[in-house]
């Protein structure tokens, strides 16, 4: 006899859990499956272990910076084992802490692979071969996906990496190739750079980060050069070759030409595929695009009863969103009417070093999408409490529809902005327009101060620059 539930979760990431914990709140009796580790890919190989790493990186920086505060430290060295020891407890705690949300809100918890077997079922099959079987009237597909490979140079673990084996680093590179500009891309680069690493960034569009607004890759790219890197743009790596002391790269130039360089590791950052394969999408006749699962507003699927959240549906693939997902779909099974996800009043942030942080749309996006627009950009040298930090590198740049005042956009980077963009993504969420951020009074001294001047830069008003 299969067990009965009113709601199964395949997968534990930010998306699936979140959606058991409020199914629970709701009185649904819910099941979540998880064939690895609870807390999913985010907790325990993604955002949270990952910025772990970066925070180390931070402080040797400021140690290696000390005297420009006017301070002494000699001596400074990094331990690269408990740097990767510190970031894994920090994993292993967020981890026992799903793992206690699960018992308090009384969810099944079943550990191993699950497949949809029909219309409502699903089969758990556990390490050791024990097979389960479950059904319910609703199941949420949140089975995440995993990194790229190259088609020409699978990850080994050893030269090539994903981001996977570099938050778990058994050595220390000394020349690293970072494929890929993407948020994983540059986040390690910046971890890998600021522990000693000489790194190279190798991107094939014409900027780095380009998903954000070029003004925003423009200073990165500025900032990174000056740390030291080197970034090669409109460029792409043609072959991989390992040998005994590293691997050779064959970096074909925007200028067509084919140069061979020789790296002591590869990071392989081009991008996701999602977890769809072998979980019985094809036996129900989900339907898919490019692999990942399509929904409406309210997740659901083609199939009645089946829903998908996260980053195995549709853009953008950020944990928050899949969270957002997750309460969606739950409160939609519930028979509520949940407000359908608007994609351009959900923030991005990018942990690098200077920070970046964005939501809805870049300038240029704005004007091909028709609108008029007001501009607005106020650096962090104009602001007081940056100076003071000694992080005057940095600017907020925001855009506005000229004829309503509605913010389109906001783009930040520099110091603790990942912190700050909440403040726009509830402005875009109200629907305020530049009247009412106008009016708000930001407390002083902050770095969010620079985000109301930007708002008075759109209309003239700017005070500090």
């Amino acid at each position: 006899m299969a067990e009965s539930y009113d709601l199964i979760v395949l997968g534990s990431g930010p998306g699936g859990y979140v959606a058991a914990i409020r199914a629970a709140q709701l009185g649904l009796k819910t099941a979540i499956v998880e064939r690895e580790l609870l807390g999913g890919i985010c907790l325990n190989w993604g955002c949270i272990p990952t910025k772990a790493l970066l925070r180390s990186a931070e402080i040797f920086h400021y140690m290696q910076h000390a005297k420009d505060y006017g301070l002494i430290a000699n001596q400074i060295s990094a331990d690269l084992d408990a740097v990767v020891k510190r970031s894994r407890g920090v994993a292993k705690q967020l981890n026992q802490g799903v793992t206690h949300l699960m018992k308090k809100n009384k969810i099944a918890v079943h550990m191993g692979t699950g497949v949809l077997t029909a219309k409502g079922k699903l089969t758990v099959t556990a390490a050791d071969g024990k097979k389960t079987d479950l059904e319910a009237k609703n199941i949420i597909v949140a089975t995440g996906a995993r990194a790229r490979d190259l088609p020409f140079a699978k990850a080994d673990g050893k030269r090539i990496w994903t981001y996977r084996t570099a938050m778990t680093p058994t050595e220390m590179p000394t020349k690293l190739l970072v494929i890929g500009s993407g948020a994983i891309g540059v986040e390690f680069a910046s971890f890998y750079n600021d522990m000693g690493a000489n790194v190279t960034i190798v991107e094939m569009l014409d900027r780095i980060v380009p998903v954000e607004d070029k003004d925003i890759s423009a200073h990165l790219e500025k900032a990174f050069k000056k740390q030291g890197m080197t970034i090669l743009t409109q460029t792409g790596v043609d072959k991989l070759d390992v040998t005994a002391n590293g691997v050779k790269a064959s970096i074909k130039g925007k200028d067509g030409k084919v140069t061979v360089e020789e790296f002591s590791h590869v990071i392989v950052a081009i991008g996701i595929v999602p977890n769809t394969e072998n979980i019985g999408l094809e036996t129900l006749g989900v339907k898919t695009e490019r692999g990942h699962i399509v929904t409406d507003a309210a997740c659901r699927t083609n199939v009645d009863g089946l829903w998908a959240i996260g980053d195995v549906t549709a853009p953008p693939w950020l944990a928050h969103k899949a969270s957002h997902e997750g309460v969606i779909a739950v409160e939609a099974i519930n028979g509520g009417h949940p407000h359908a996800m608007d994609v351009r009043n959900i923030p991005g942030c990018t942990y690098c070093h200077p920070q970046i942080a964005s939501v809805g749309l870049t300038e240029a996006k704005a004007k091909e999408a028709g609108y008029e627009v007001k501009v607005g950009n106020f650096p962090f040298i104009g602001n007081g409490k940056a100076i003071a930090l000694g992080e005057a590198d940095g600017f907020v740049k925001t855009v506005f529809d000229a004829k309503t005042g509605e913010l389109l956009g906001a783009h930040m980077i520099g110091a603790e902005v990942t912190e700050m963009i909440q403040g726009y993504t509830i402005g875009k969420t109200g629907e305020l327009t530049e009247a009412e951020l106008m009016e708000t009074v930001f407390p002083h001294p902050t770095i969010s101060e620079a985000m109301h001047e930007s708002v008075l830069g759109a209309y003239g008003r700017a005070l500090h620059i």
